[in-house]
């Protein structure tokens, strides 16, 4: 089972969409793996290491993550006291989101 949903675009052709941007793929996926290359963040997002580039530098621009130089890699702190852009969640905190998709990792564990 896919996880993306499939709808008829105006031409009739499929169109795949997900409910997260690929900027929320990437915050999700520094949440759970501070260290990672931005390679394995691209990969595991689906995008190109540029745009896993552009994407962080959108990011850290816009306060929601810190980048830190750790030797020769990159450390990521994640603000999560960070509001969502969107004037409809303007209200709500990006650490809502982080919590709701990072637990679930915590809590397979424990299972």
């Amino acid at each position: 089972m896919s996880d993306m949903a499939t709808t008829a675009g105006e031409n009739g052709s499929p169109r795949n969409w997900t409910f997260l941007t690929n900027h929320g793929h990437v915050l999700l996926a520094i949440a759970r793996n501070p260290t990672a290359r931005l390679r394995d963040v691209a990969q595991e997002v689906g995008v190109t290491e540029r745009a896993a580039q552009a994407i962080v530098a959108d990011l850290e621009a816009g306060g929601y993550l810190q980048r830190t130089r750790v030797g020769r890699r990159n450390e990521y702190t994640v603000n999560p006291s960070g509001h969502f852009r969107h004037p409809a969640e303007a209200d709500r905190q990006v650490g809502d989101l982080l919590a709701l998709f990072t637990s679930d990792q915590a809590d397979e564990g424990t299972r």
